[in-house]
């Protein structure tokens, strides 16, 4: 038995397939509606962070159209707009703008849909997580933006404010130095890096889910390297993870998903893997073998399944861009896409809707768009 193994690694080894890797993925095929979202003609869509759907099929889409702007000229930089919430019929008609000009609105990452139909955005910029009801009023909120942004030093002026001078730039720092990081941002709680603070103070979130209780568990994400959990009314209740490459440990936290029976999968991309997790934070197991897991779905029929994209980073649109489709355990189903800009290609895949087993909506941030994805099992 060991003789056998030996020989089925260093054969994993020679042929350059990771040990445990699957060395042939089926490749699923599937139709494309590129455009089935339809806009006014003075709306336009940007990045398209998130996307998500409702129980009467609406879709909702979160989005980077224009850029967060920062107000000064007081002592406190102020920085406001740059991200919109839009929602369309089943048939790809527009519906509304939910949330315009809205405080926390900034830099868009994520749109989820509870089982109520309440319409949760994760914003990736103010660090918060809002929970809209379906009249499109606030009803909780999670995180806190920044009182003020921390602005680097201007850079010495050509003529004037020289040694000693009281010019511009006179106090700017040394060139190439990064600004220290905002005032009241998360993860300043002084524990393990990535930790965080004990409570809903985020830096930089990525995705919130929910289990059948109602409990909420938030990515946190991009700064922090946990996953914070807390009660349907939004009391903390604990967080785990730091960065690290160990199990229980994270590099980046890009999406999260749980499955009928409570278990939290998180998309821990810095490392390549999906780790799955019990409700409480006990390390259960591992997905390898699937690339860059950004995006994470599963759907809500009675044989449930997770979705996951190997999303090509933004400096290199020409590699990975599939998507996997997993059973539950992690056995790969198959796969289907690839990067690229035409129709059944992907450009940075930050969100998926998979509300049936085979129909999918995707939310690109290099495409700008979302495309309505029907597979063919």
């Amino acid at each position: 038995m060991r003789h056998n193994l030996q020989v089925l690694l260093a054969a994993a080894l020679l042929s350059g397939i990771p040990a445990g890797a699957q060395s042939s993925v089926p490749e699923i095929s599937f139709d494309s509606a590129a455009d089935p979202l339809k806009f006014p003609a003075n709306i336009h869509l940007g990045e398209a962070a998130g996307v998500a759907t409702n129980s009467k099929g609406d879709v909702f889409v979160y989005t980077r159209t224009g850029h967060p702007t920062i107000s000064f000229g007081t002592a406190r930089p102020f920085a406001h707009g740059g991200s919109r919430l839009f929602q369309f019929d089943k048939a790809g008609k527009f519906v509304r703008e939910i949330g315009q000009d809205s405080y926390g609105f900034l830099v868009a990452q994520q749109v989820r849909i509870d089982p109520q139909d309440n319409i949760w955005v994760v914003d990736q910029m103010s660090s918060m997580v809002m929970k809209f009801d379906t009249n499109g009023q606030i009803q909780l909120l999670l995180g806190r933006k920044s009182e003020s942004e921390r602005l680097p030093a201007a850079a010495p002026p050509a003529f004037g404010g020289g040694p000693g001078g009281r010019g511009p730039g006179a106090n700017a720092a040394p060139a190439g130095q990064a600004a220290p990081p905002a005032a009241g941002r998360g993860g300043r709680g002084g524990g393990l890096p990535g930790a965080g603070q004990q409570s809903d103070v985020f830096q930089r979130p990525t995705d919130v889910a929910w289990d059948a209780a109602g409990n909420i568990y938030v990515a946190d994400g991009y700064g922090n390297a946990r996953v914070a959990k807390f009660d349907k009314n939004g009391k903390f209740v604990k967080s785990w993870g730091s960065r690290g490459t160990e199990n229980g440990l994270f590099s980046t936290v890009h999406g999260i998903a749980i499955d009928a029976q409570g278990n939290v999968y998180v998309g821990d991309s810095g490392n390549k893997r999906i780790q799955v997790f019990d409700g409480d934070g006990t390390f259960k197991t591992q997905i390898l073998n699937v690339g860059n897991p950004a995006a994470l779905c599963i759907t809500s029929g009675p044989h449930q399944f997770l979705y996951s994209s190997n999303s090509n980073p933004p400096e290199n649109i020409d590699v990975d861009g599939e998507i996997y489709k997993m059973e539950l355990s992690g056995k790969i189903v198959g796969k289907f896409g690839k990067a690229g800009k035409l129709p059944k290609e992907f450009g940075t895949v930050n969100a998926i809707s998979c509300r049936g087993d085979n129909e999918l909506y995707v939310g690109e941030l290099g495409n700008w768009r979302v495309q309505k994805l029907t597979l063919h099992p």
